[in-house]
């Protein structure tokens, strides 16, 4: 075990400061895009000014014979562009395989002053994230970044799941985490072949209204990823980093799409995968407050003062705890007005509203 003395210590020689705090930046959808693609690379421009985080993905979705392919398409797709205030992100192949060190060793030397985060995935436990501490630190003094990178795990098997709270601290620069639910179905032998999203076989059933067991009953559906998206959201609220849904893979189904992303929302999650552009507006919505919803927080704010005692609020009791929550919403709509004028207009009028 490190001492806490030395957790902030440069990994390598020449190696720039960990960082002491992770930005809370605007990522309400993570988009990914195939970097060996070429006409997908052409819509990198337009898609870096509707999303808040662009991932080029090196893994899963790219076919063995094209990871090369991928890889140096995302090195010329980010020297070639101006992400302004988009992210740029890269998940890398796993490090199992025989990809994962070129992926580390090519970006971080190559594009490491454009890349903000290195999505890693299939972590298991803290073991992964040390290993790919020390590699960036070394690569990272070996093309003399000022700036460190940061690591986002994802949550996909059993044995991550189990030890999400020492990966979630596992290191200075850990951003975040995101649910895997694909391969984690698959680790857990889940009887499901769906990616993300509830399943109509998972559900309760209300008591018999008389003899005959089928007549006059009501099933819910129930969510298969409850437990493991709060367990992931208070092992990253625990260390100071920031929770994320996966991905949803019936692109045609916004709808329960939608459900699936404010079910994060509500429990923390600061936002989810896009695989399409049809999910780019469904996460922009879901994972923005309501502008009902940042007046109310606002005016709560407002009427509370310095935060203590409480008061009567339209027939509602608030308190300290109240403001703490009031708190969340009104500085997560701060955040997001900053990078979308239509909100901020939004959100203004509708405070405005509320006070008057």
């Amino acid at each position: 075990m490190r001492s806490p003395k030395d957790f902030f210590a440069p990994l390598a020689v020449g190696a720039p400061q960990p960082p002491r705090q992770i930005p809370a930046l605007p990522s309400r959808m993570i988009h990914f895009f195939d970097p060996s693609n070429e006409k997908m690379a052409t819509k990198v421009p337009d898609l870096a000014k509707k999303v808040d985080v662009l991932l080029g993905n090196l893994e899963d979705a790219v076919k063995a014979d094209r990871k090369e392919a991928a890889r140096a398409g995302l090195v010329r797709i980010a020297k070639e562009n101006d992400f302004g205030g988009t992210q740029l992100w890269t998940r890398i192949n796993s490090l199992d395989s025989p990809w994962v060190l070129d992926d580390l060793i090519t970006l971080v030397t190559e594009i490491g002053d454009k890349l903000d985060v290195i999505m890693v995935p299939k972590v298991e436990g803290a073991a992964d994230i040390h290993y790919v501490d020390r590699l960036l630190a070394q690569l990272e003094a070996r093309a003399g970044l000022r700036r460190p990178l940061l690591v986002h795990a994802i949550l996909e098997t059993a044995s991550g799941v189990a030890n999400v709270e020492e990966i979630a601290g596992a290191s200075p620069r850990m951003q975040g985490i995101s649910l895997g639910p694909a391969d984690l179905a698959a680790s857990r032998r889940m009887k499901t072949t769906r990616v993300g999203g509830g399943h109509p076989g998972y559900l309760v059933r209300t008591d018999p209204v008389g003899d005959d067991l089928h007549a006059g009953r009501t099933t819910y559906q129930q969510d298969l990823w409850h437990y493991t998206v709060a367990r992931m959201v208070d092992a990253c609220v625990l260390n100071g980093i920031l929770p994320y849904y996966g991905p949803f893979g019936d692109i045609r189904d916004v709808v329960a799409c939608e459900d699936q992303f404010r079910n994060a929302f509500l429990l923390g999650c600061v936002g989810a995968w896009s695989l399409h552009p049809a999910q780019i507006d469904i996460a922009k919505k879901v994972f923005s407050p309501a502008p009902d919803d940042v007046a109310w927080a606002r005016k709560v704010i407002a009427a509370m003062g310095d935060g203590t005692g409480a008061v009567m609020i339209d027939g509602k009791m608030q308190d300290d705890a109240s403001v703490k929550q009031c708190r969340v919403v009104a500085e997560l709509a701060d955040a997001l007005a900053e990078r979308d004028p239509e909100l901020a207009q939004a959100y203004d009028a509708a405070t405005e509203e509320a006070l008057s």
